[in-house]
């Protein structure tokens, strides 16, 4: 089949274009950046589309053209600089199922969620369930498919979190540590998708993909931990959920400043009513038993590699605050004690140029404070600060050499931003 596929390198949608690949089906990802597309999925063709914008069937036609199939493996969790949940989820779905009724596309498969309402408290679940009801009243061959808790080798939204969480060092902070959720295995949806293309005993069908049992989110969090390595910590503390929520309302500015956190306040509100499902529905129809979350770990390689990761990750927005401060400190320093600035530079600099050189420099300093923050300039800001810095460093040593006669001095204070600055820019690169 020719297959488009929304969301083709997220990751639901980078695991079932894999799979329908192998399969043999033609496989055309639709996202952002086709760039990255192909980086990361060679073998498939790509479009670039942000699907917030095509919220008209008319807008969709050109991208259906000789396709049979599509799935949707889009989502937003909550709205932010990039992000926008309604148009994304709702709008723009109900118009591809329009343009996929003209164009007389033959299936249709829905990336869902369970518990998905119009009478959710989330915008997430909200816009879901309308799509969903704007695909049952539809003329095509629907499935609709209801994942739990995504268990994939891809550190990504959910699962990054849960790596992360697991890195605390000794002991285990919670909130709502006994919220119940039961996960999938991100090669058991992908599978289901593609049971789902080729049965048409599934069409018209609505199920949940989850394990069988399920376990609290201490249980999760700690099966996390063994499967990492990392040491049983000595006991779990149950963050009280007025912490939880404070830390929520962070996330959600970070939100607005391009980072996707999964700990907004989104999220908590989804693990208030549980992450569940009945998986009965589907192994009846498939015979297919998702396996469990024991299982989903198993398969995944515990590699030094997803140690390091979660402890970074654990560390970065630590990293990022102190980078932020750093150099926001140094320009306010030279905003407000410029005179002691502009004695360093007596008689190397007339005392405008002297002057004019500490403001423009206290401006940098400011600006590199504020714009690292910013998600979308953050790796663009760490290299520039370390092109200051070593500015910063040359001028110096022509325009002050009485501060030289310990060299040492003057790398001791750069260095170490320098090394920071590598650090967040490595960590900071985009999927």
């Amino acid at each position: 089949m020719r297959v488009l596929v929304l969301g083709g390198y997220g990751l639901i949608g980078l695991a079932v274009s894999k799979s329908l690949l192998k399969q043999g089906n033609q496989v055309t990802g639709l996202a952002r950046s086709a760039k990255k597309g192909r980086k990361f999925l060679p073998e498939a063709a790509w479009i670039s589309a942000d699907i917030s914008k095509l919220t008209d069937p008319k807008d969709w036609l050109e991208h259906l053209d000789h396709i049979d199939a599509v799935v949707n493996a889009a989502g937003i969790l909550q709205n932010g600089l990039k992000d926008n949940v309604a148009a994304t989820q709702r709008d723009s779905i109900k118009a591809l199922i329009k343009a996929c009724e003209q164009k007389g596309v033959a299936k249709f498969i829905q990336i869902s969620a369970p518990g998905a309402t119009r009478s959710a408290e989330t915008l997430f679940y909200q816009t879901k369930a309308a799509a969903d009801e704007a695909l049952k009243k539809s003329r095509l061959k629907w499935t609709i498919l209801r994942p739990g808790l995504v268990i994939s080798p891809n550190a990504y939204g959910g699962t990054s979190l849960l790596r992360m969480l697991a890195a605390f060092p000794l002991i285990q902070p919670l909130v709502m540590p006994n919220a119940r959720i039961q996960t999938i295995s991100v090669r058991d949806v992908a599978y289901a998708v593609s049971v789902a293309l080729g049965e048409d005993s599934l069409a018209g069908q609505d199920f949940d993909l989850v394990e069988e049992g399920s376990q609290t989110l201490t249980e999760l969090i700690l099966s996390f931990r063994a499967w990492l390595g990392f040491t049983k910590p000595a006991f779990v503390i149950s963050v009280p959920n007025w912490v939880g929520g404070m830390v929520s309302k962070i996330a959600d500015f970070a939100g607005w400043l391009g980072w996707r956190s999964s700990l907004r306040s989104t999220s908590l509100k989804v693990l208030t009513q549980n992450v569940t499902g009945d998986p009965a529905p589907w192994t009846h129809e498939t015979g297919h038993v998702p396996q469990s979350l024991k299982r989903s770990l198993k398969d995944l390689p515990p590699t030094a590699q997803e140690r390091l990761y979660a402890r970074a990750k654990l560390l970065f927005p630590l990293l990022l605050i102190t980078m932020s401060a750093f150099w926001l400190t140094s320009g306010v320093i030279g905003m407000f004690q410029q005179d002691k600035a502009v004695a360093i530079l007596e008689g190397a600099l007339p005392e405008t140029t002297a002057i004019l050189s500490v403001l423009l420099g206290s401006l940098i300093d400011i600006g590199i404070g504020l714009l690292v923050l910013f998600r979308p300039l953050t790796r663009f800001m760490s290299l520039f600060s370390i092109l200051v810095a070593v500015g910063y460093l040359i001028a110096s040593a022509v325009l002050t050499p009485h501060l030289w006669s310990d060299p040492l001095g003057p790398m001791v204070k750069v260095f170490p931003a320098i090394a920071l600055a590598l650090v967040i820019a490595s960590l900071a690169e985009e999927r």
